[in-house]
């Protein structure tokens, strides 16, 4: 990651075990108080985090395609939707548009999106370290508390403020 010092090599490890805290962080902390830092945590996370360095959003997870979504990026592929859909994406057990495969197919090799100006509102949002997401959604947290490092950092943040 850009800034080394922030970010202990072994973060994923570190958050793996850190996972009860969080959960009772999240569950039991002052939301209000929680909510107000999460802008401050969320701009000094990004500060130290480079996401082209990491990337493990594109590779390992898939955001929801939602119509919007489908739209914009057939349009902006010049494909029609059905094809966009049957050529890339899958209704999951939520009845979701999610990808077929991952990495991302619109992953590249130097971990840029090939769709960035257009891609999913979800991804547009990940990891949602400045929105009430973070408190409402604790599964979600936990689970993008070991794929992404400004996850974590935010975490072990919201830790000390508790």
């Amino acid at each position: 990651m850009a800034n080394q010092d922030s970010l202990p090599a072994d973060w994923q490890k570190v958050s793996k075990e850190h996972q009860k805290s969080y959960k009772r962080l999240l569950e039991k902390g002052n939301k209000n108080k929680m909510l107000k830092a999460l802008p401050d945590l969320h701009e000094e996370a990004f500060s130290k985090i480079d996401c082209l360095e990491c990337a493990n959003c594109c590779k390992n997870y898939s955001p929801r395609f939602k119509q919007p979504d489908i739209k914009r990026i057939a349009k902006a592929l010049r494909m029609k939707e059905g094809e966009l859909v049957g050529k890339y994406l899958k209704l999951d057990e939520d009845s979701d548009y999610v990808l077929k495969q991952s990495p991302c197919a619109f992953l590249l090799d130097d971990n840029t999106c090939s769709i960035y100006e257009d891609r999913p509102s979800d991804c547009r949002r990940y990891p949602y370290t400045d929105e009430d997401v973070l408190l409402k959604r604790v599964s979600l947290t936990l689970k993008n508390a070991t794929v992404c490092p400004a996850t974590f950092v935010v975490l072990e943040q919201l830790m000390k403020i508790g």
